[in-house]
């Protein structure tokens, strides 16, 4: 399973072959009870990550979360409780931490946009641009904070951007090559950049015509000339700062690179509480 990998890969990095603090101070009969904490306000997201981190350490610890998956946790809310071997909760201790406090930091933002778009009814996605190797884990997280995903793999759907488009020589000739082979079920999508294009997509039969890095007033001038005929989807250039005013442009869907490239991680902290005789 893809998960199983990425945790042995970030096991295998941070552990390299021991570590020599813990494994000097304590021996494997040391046990203690630790907590993770919140140190600010997040949507709680990565706990079955972690779970799996801690048990491919070692299986003799004991995992008790305090609080759900997607849950608003506040600023010095309690998240999970552990119990155990100090050695095997102080080697699994950062591996799980960063796992928790990336897939918060997308849950929370997923959140927070998703409901932006919700006002509006406009779909909000995330896009292709995630941590390498992380991205079912990402996707799974904006998911948990409410947002939608765009494509996981270049497999899922088709997509023509503008690489195609310029090797092909146009939108035209590229939607015809797509609707040649792979037949009439699979929805088509289509990058524009300027009404110019938007026109030739709809007339060469696009399904889904994405606006990129268009203006809001670009977009509406779009919208009306597709008038119903293609769903419209937005990229590039929107962030927290304008996404209401996008969304104001009447789309159906907001797919935003924000959501996962740059999103940053959320604070949690673990902490021995108690030492087990």
């Amino acid at each position: 399973m893809i998960i199983d990998k990425i945790i042995e890969l970030a096991l295998e990095e941070d552990l390299g072959l021991g570590d020599i603090t813990s494994d000097t101070i304590f021996s494997a009969h040391d046990k203690a009870r630790a907590i993770i904490v919140a140190k600010e306000d997040l949507v709680l997201c990565g706990l079955p990550t972690a779970k799996e981190v801690f048990a491919a350490v070692d299986p003799k610890v004991e995992f008790k979360p305090l609080a759900q998956e997607g849950e608003l946790v506040k600023k010095g809310g309690n998240v999970l409780e552990l119990c155990g071997p100090v050695l095997s909760i102080l080697k699994a201790e950062r591996t799980a931490l960063n796992f928790m406090q990336r897939l918060s930091g997308i849950a929370t933002a997923a959140r927070e946009y998703a409901a932006i778009g919700k006002k509006y009814n406009v779909m909000i996605t995330d896009t292709r641009k995630t941590q390498p190797g992380m991205r079912r884990l990402d996707k799974y997280a904006v998911r948990i904070g409410g947002a939608r995903n765009h494509r996981i793999s270049l497999a899922d759907s088709v997509m023509i951007k503008d690489n195609h488009i310029k090797a092909a020589g146009s939108i035209t000739r590229a939607v015809e090559k797509i609707k040649s082979v792979i037949g009439h079920t699979p929805k088509i999508e289509v990058e524009t950049t300027h009404l110019e294009e938007v026109k030739e997509a709809l007339k060469a039969g696009a399904d889904i015509i994405m606006l990129d890095n268009m203006t809001p007033e670009e977009i509406i001038r779009c919208k009306k000339e597709i008038a119903g005929r293609a769903i419209i989807e937005v990229s590039g250039g929107v962030n927290k700062d304008n996404l209401e005013k996008y969304c104001q442009t009447g789309v159906d869907v907001i797919s935003m690179g924000a959501l996962t490239h740059s999103v940053p991680a959320k604070d949690l902290s673990l902490k021995i509480v108690e030492y087990i005789k």
